[in-house]
Protein backbone atom coordinates (compact mmCIF):
# COMPACT_ATOMS: atom_id res chain seq x y z
CA UNK A 1 0.00 0.00 0.00
CA UNK A 2 1.28 3.35 -1.07
CA UNK A 3 0.13 6.79 0.81
CA UNK A 4 0.99 10.03 0.82
CA UNK A 5 1.38 12.29 3.51
CA UNK A 6 0.37 15.53 3.98
CA UNK A 7 2.12 18.30 6.09
CA UNK A 8 -0.10 18.21 8.70
CA UNK A 9 0.51 14.42 9.13
CA UNK A 10 4.81 14.38 8.92
CA UNK A 11 4.96 13.07 12.70
CA UNK A 12 8.05 12.06 15.00
CA UNK A 13 6.34 8.63 13.97
CA UNK A 14 6.45 8.87 10.25
CA UNK A 15 10.25 10.55 11.01
CA UNK A 16 10.98 7.48 12.46
CA UNK A 17 9.50 5.17 9.64
CA UNK A 18 11.82 7.40 7.35
CA UNK A 19 14.73 6.81 9.04
CA UNK A 20 14.45 3.06 9.68
CA UNK A 21 14.07 2.70 5.58
CA UNK A 22 16.68 5.33 5.29
CA UNK A 23 19.69 3.60 7.42
CA UNK A 24 18.31 -0.11 6.47
CA UNK A 25 19.38 1.19 3.11
CA UNK A 26 22.66 2.53 4.21
CA UNK A 27 23.49 -0.33 5.63
CA UNK A 28 23.11 -2.65 2.77
CA UNK A 29 24.20 -0.55 -0.09
CA UNK A 30 27.46 1.26 2.41
CA UNK A 31 26.07 4.80 1.29
CA UNK A 32 24.08 7.30 2.77
CA UNK A 33 21.25 6.56 0.98
CA UNK A 34 19.61 10.73 2.02
CA UNK A 35 21.76 13.50 0.88
CA UNK A 36 22.51 16.13 3.50
CA UNK A 37 20.62 18.72 1.75
CA UNK A 38 17.13 16.36 1.77
CA UNK A 39 17.97 15.90 5.91
CA UNK A 40 18.62 19.35 6.82
CA UNK A 41 15.19 20.25 4.76
CA UNK A 42 13.16 17.87 6.45
CA UNK A 43 14.77 18.63 10.24
CA UNK A 44 14.14 22.30 9.12
CA UNK A 45 11.32 22.71 7.04
CA UNK A 46 9.53 18.93 7.40
CA UNK A 47 7.32 18.68 4.15
CA UNK A 48 6.93 22.26 3.48
CA UNK A 49 7.33 22.69 -0.51
CA UNK A 50 7.53 19.06 -0.64
CA UNK A 51 5.56 15.75 -1.37
CA UNK A 52 6.17 12.23 0.54
CA UNK A 53 4.99 9.20 -0.35
CA UNK A 54 5.27 6.00 1.53
CA UNK A 55 4.97 2.24 0.77
CA UNK A 56 4.22 -0.04 3.49
CA UNK A 57 4.11 -4.11 3.29
CA UNK A 58 0.43 -6.29 4.04
CA UNK A 59 1.30 -5.64 8.46
CA UNK A 60 1.75 -1.69 8.04
CA UNK A 61 5.39 -1.22 8.11
CA UNK A 62 6.77 1.20 5.90
CA UNK A 63 8.95 -0.37 3.14
CA UNK A 64 10.07 2.58 1.50
CA UNK A 65 9.67 6.24 0.59
CA UNK A 66 9.45 8.80 -2.26
CA UNK A 67 9.86 12.50 -1.60
CA UNK A 68 10.04 15.21 -4.19
CA UNK A 69 11.10 18.55 -2.67
CA UNK A 70 11.01 21.02 -5.99
CA UNK A 71 12.61 18.88 -8.82
CA UNK A 72 15.03 16.85 -6.01
CA UNK A 73 13.45 13.32 -5.66
CA UNK A 74 14.74 10.70 -2.98
CA UNK A 75 13.49 7.39 -3.80
CA UNK A 76 14.65 4.57 -0.94
CA UNK A 77 13.39 0.90 -0.77
CA UNK A 78 14.18 -1.22 2.35
CA UNK A 79 16.92 -3.97 1.16
CA UNK A 80 14.24 -7.01 2.25
CA UNK A 81 11.17 -5.19 -0.23
CA UNK A 82 13.43 -4.67 -3.07
CA UNK A 83 12.11 -6.89 -6.25
CA UNK A 84 8.89 -6.71 -5.28
CA UNK A 85 7.66 -3.52 -6.95
CA UNK A 86 7.71 -1.13 -4.63
CA UNK A 87 9.78 1.03 -6.14
CA UNK A 88 7.99 0.87 -9.51
CA UNK A 89 4.67 1.45 -7.09
CA UNK A 90 6.66 4.83 -5.85
CA UNK A 91 7.93 6.00 -8.80
CA UNK A 92 4.49 5.77 -10.56
CA UNK A 93 3.00 7.89 -8.01
CA UNK A 94 5.78 10.35 -8.86
CA UNK A 95 4.93 10.45 -12.25
CA UNK A 96 1.59 11.01 -11.68
CA UNK A 97 2.45 14.65 -11.22
CA UNK A 98 3.85 15.15 -14.18
CA UNK A 99 6.65 16.75 -12.60
CA UNK A 100 10.37 16.64 -13.71
CA UNK A 101 12.92 14.88 -11.87
CA UNK A 102 16.62 15.06 -10.40
CA UNK A 103 17.12 12.09 -8.48
CA UNK A 104 20.78 10.69 -7.69
CA UNK A 105 21.61 6.92 -7.01
CA UNK A 106 24.60 7.40 -4.24
CA UNK A 107 25.23 4.07 -4.81
CA UNK A 108 24.79 4.01 -8.68
CA UNK A 109 22.54 1.13 -7.88
CA UNK A 110 21.38 -1.43 -11.21
CA UNK A 111 18.37 -1.57 -9.87
CA UNK A 112 18.32 2.58 -9.86
CA UNK A 113 19.20 2.07 -13.56
CA UNK A 114 16.71 -0.03 -14.21
CA UNK A 115 13.74 1.75 -12.81
CA UNK A 116 15.15 4.59 -14.91
CA UNK A 117 14.81 2.79 -17.85
CA UNK A 118 11.56 1.71 -17.03
CA UNK A 119 10.32 5.33 -16.59
CA UNK A 120 12.02 6.54 -19.13
CA UNK A 121 14.14 9.21 -17.37
CA UNK A 122 17.70 9.37 -19.00
CA UNK A 123 21.32 9.59 -16.95
CA UNK A 124 22.85 13.16 -16.91
CA UNK A 125 25.53 13.14 -14.63
CA UNK A 126 28.27 11.36 -12.36
CA UNK A 127 29.77 12.07 -9.71
CA UNK A 128 33.35 10.00 -8.98
CA UNK A 129 33.92 9.99 -4.76
CA UNK A 130 37.56 10.06 -4.31
CA UNK A 131 39.68 8.59 -1.44
CA UNK A 132 43.07 9.70 0.63
CA UNK A 133 45.00 8.55 3.34
CA UNK A 134 45.52 11.04 6.07
CA UNK A 135 49.15 9.59 6.59
CA UNK A 136 49.94 9.93 3.38
CA UNK A 137 52.17 13.34 2.83
CA UNK A 138 50.64 16.59 1.67
CA UNK A 139 52.42 17.48 -1.64
CA UNK A 140 54.49 21.02 -0.83
CA UNK A 141 52.68 24.10 -2.27
CA UNK A 142 53.89 27.46 -1.95
CA UNK A 143 51.93 30.45 -0.32
CA UNK A 144 51.98 33.55 -2.98
CA UNK A 145 53.38 36.50 -1.12
CA UNK A 146 50.32 38.26 -1.33
CA UNK A 147 47.87 36.32 -0.07
CA UNK A 148 47.62 34.75 3.66
CA UNK A 149 45.39 32.40 4.99
CA UNK A 150 43.00 32.72 7.72
CA UNK A 151 39.83 30.69 9.26
CA UNK A 152 35.91 31.73 9.17
CA UNK A 153 35.11 34.52 11.19
CA UNK A 154 31.08 35.35 11.59
CA UNK A 155 30.79 38.17 9.15
CA UNK A 156 32.40 36.09 6.22
CA UNK A 157 29.13 34.89 5.17
CA UNK A 158 28.37 37.58 2.53
CA UNK A 159 31.55 36.89 0.48
CA UNK A 160 31.51 33.04 0.87
CA UNK A 161 28.19 33.17 -0.52
CA UNK A 162 29.52 35.48 -3.28
CA UNK A 163 32.51 33.42 -4.25
CA UNK A 164 30.45 30.33 -3.79
CA UNK A 165 28.06 31.35 -6.54
CA UNK A 166 30.53 32.46 -8.60
CA UNK A 167 32.71 29.34 -8.42
CA UNK A 168 29.87 27.25 -8.86
CA UNK A 169 28.08 28.90 -11.56
CA UNK A 170 27.17 25.91 -13.71
CA UNK A 171 26.70 23.54 -10.62
CA UNK A 172 23.21 22.65 -9.91
CA UNK A 173 23.19 22.09 -6.43
CA UNK A 174 26.26 23.89 -4.64
CA UNK A 175 26.29 27.33 -6.97
CA UNK A 176 22.71 27.79 -5.09
CA UNK A 177 23.61 27.95 -1.92
CA UNK A 178 21.65 30.82 -0.26
CA UNK A 179 22.59 32.33 2.95
CA UNK A 180 19.82 29.71 5.26
CA UNK A 181 21.31 26.55 3.78
CA UNK A 182 24.61 28.44 5.28
CA UNK A 183 23.47 28.68 8.68
CA UNK A 184 21.44 25.63 8.74
CA UNK A 185 24.73 23.90 8.29
CA UNK A 186 26.81 26.30 10.52
CA UNK A 187 24.23 25.23 12.89
CA UNK A 188 24.82 21.65 12.66
CA UNK A 189 27.47 19.48 15.19
CA UNK A 190 29.98 19.07 12.38
CA UNK A 191 30.52 22.39 12.23
CA UNK A 192 33.99 23.43 12.67
CA UNK A 193 35.01 27.34 12.56
CA UNK A 194 38.64 26.20 12.44
CA UNK A 195 38.30 24.05 9.53
CA UNK A 196 36.84 26.54 6.98
CA UNK A 197 40.27 27.83 5.91
CA UNK A 198 40.08 31.57 3.82
CA UNK A 199 42.72 32.85 1.16
CA UNK A 200 43.03 36.22 1.93
CA UNK A 201 44.73 39.23 -0.89
CA UNK A 202 46.51 41.11 1.29
CA UNK A 203 46.72 44.17 -0.63
CA UNK A 204 42.85 44.42 -0.32
CA UNK A 205 41.93 41.82 2.69
CA UNK A 206 39.13 40.47 0.44
CA UNK A 207 38.22 36.69 0.12
CA UNK A 208 39.73 35.45 -2.97
CA UNK A 209 38.53 31.89 -1.92
CA UNK A 210 37.55 29.46 0.88
CA UNK A 211 38.38 25.31 1.75
CA UNK A 212 35.73 23.99 3.94
CA UNK A 213 36.61 21.00 5.51
CA UNK A 214 33.99 18.52 7.22
CA UNK A 215 34.37 15.59 9.67
CA UNK A 216 32.32 12.73 9.88
CA UNK A 217 32.42 11.70 13.42
CA UNK A 218 28.76 9.85 13.75
CA UNK A 219 30.03 7.57 10.86
CA UNK A 220 32.06 4.30 11.48
CA UNK A 221 34.84 4.54 11.10
CA UNK A 222 35.18 8.87 11.47
CA UNK A 223 36.52 10.36 8.24
CA UNK A 224 37.28 13.60 6.82
CA UNK A 225 35.89 15.76 3.61
CA UNK A 226 37.28 18.26 0.88
CA UNK A 227 33.80 19.71 1.24
CA UNK A 228 33.74 22.67 -0.91
CA UNK A 229 36.93 24.09 -2.22
CA UNK A 230 36.04 27.28 -3.96
CA UNK A 231 38.06 30.30 -5.72
CA UNK A 232 36.52 33.58 -6.92
CA UNK A 233 37.12 33.28 -10.80
CA UNK A 234 38.54 36.88 -10.84
CA UNK A 235 41.63 34.94 -8.95
CA UNK A 236 42.00 31.48 -11.11
CA UNK A 237 45.28 31.41 -12.29
CA UNK A 238 46.99 31.76 -9.03
CA UNK A 239 47.17 28.48 -7.52
CA UNK A 240 45.03 29.16 -4.35
CA UNK A 241 42.67 25.63 -5.66
CA UNK A 242 46.08 23.80 -4.66
CA UNK A 243 47.21 26.11 -1.45
CA UNK A 244 43.36 26.10 -0.27
CA UNK A 245 43.48 22.27 -0.66
CA UNK A 246 46.72 21.69 0.75
CA UNK A 247 46.12 23.27 3.66
CA UNK A 248 42.67 21.67 4.41
CA UNK A 249 44.31 18.28 4.15
CA UNK A 250 47.22 19.60 6.31
CA UNK A 251 44.59 20.14 9.33
CA UNK A 252 42.39 16.90 8.80
CA UNK A 253 45.44 14.97 9.27
CA UNK A 254 45.31 16.27 12.73
CA UNK A 255 41.79 15.53 13.44
CA UNK A 256 42.30 11.90 14.32
CA UNK A 257 40.65 10.48 11.02
CA UNK A 258 42.34 8.09 8.69
CA UNK A 259 40.40 8.88 5.37
CA UNK A 260 39.50 12.10 3.22
CA UNK A 261 36.91 11.83 0.87
CA UNK A 262 35.49 14.14 -2.10
CA UNK A 263 32.96 14.59 -4.13
CA UNK A 264 33.89 15.84 -8.46
CA UNK A 265 32.62 16.14 -11.43
CA UNK A 266 32.95 12.63 -13.26
CA UNK A 267 33.51 15.03 -16.64
CA UNK A 268 35.83 17.66 -14.74
CA UNK A 269 39.28 15.69 -15.73
CA UNK A 270 41.86 18.78 -15.11
CA UNK A 271 40.41 18.11 -11.19
CA UNK A 272 40.52 14.88 -11.76
CA UNK A 273 44.48 15.06 -12.53
CA UNK A 274 44.83 17.32 -9.50
CA UNK A 275 43.36 15.06 -6.69
CA UNK A 276 45.17 12.07 -8.30
CA UNK A 277 48.52 13.95 -8.18
CA UNK A 278 47.83 14.72 -4.42
CA UNK A 279 46.90 11.11 -3.70
CA UNK A 280 43.32 10.82 -3.55
CA UNK A 281 41.85 7.19 -5.47
CA UNK A 282 38.42 6.50 -6.58
CA UNK A 283 36.65 5.13 -4.28
CA UNK A 284 33.30 4.98 -6.19
CA UNK A 285 30.34 7.09 -7.96
CA UNK A 286 27.29 8.42 -7.77
CA UNK A 287 24.95 8.85 -10.44
CA UNK A 288 22.26 11.57 -11.28
CA UNK A 289 18.83 10.87 -13.35
CA UNK A 290 17.28 13.40 -14.86
CA UNK A 291 13.87 13.94 -17.38
CA UNK A 292 9.97 13.92 -16.59
CA UNK A 293 8.88 10.09 -15.51
CA UNK A 294 6.70 8.49 -17.99
CA UNK A 295 4.31 5.29 -17.11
Amino acid sequence: MITEISPDQFTEDVTESLRDVAEAADQADQVNTLNEQTCLSLKHHGLSGARLWLASDDAGTPVGLALLRGHDLDLVVRPDARNQGVGSGLMAQVAATGDRIEAWSHANHPAAAQLADRFSVPLERELIVMSRRTALPVPPVELPTDISIRTYHPGDEEELLRINAAAFKQHPEQGHMTLADFRDRTAEPWFDPNGLFLAIDAASDSILGFHWTKVHRDEKPPYGEIYVVAVDPHAAGRGLGKVLTAVGLQHLATTGVDDVILYVEGDNEPALAVYYGQGFARLRSEVQYQGTPRS
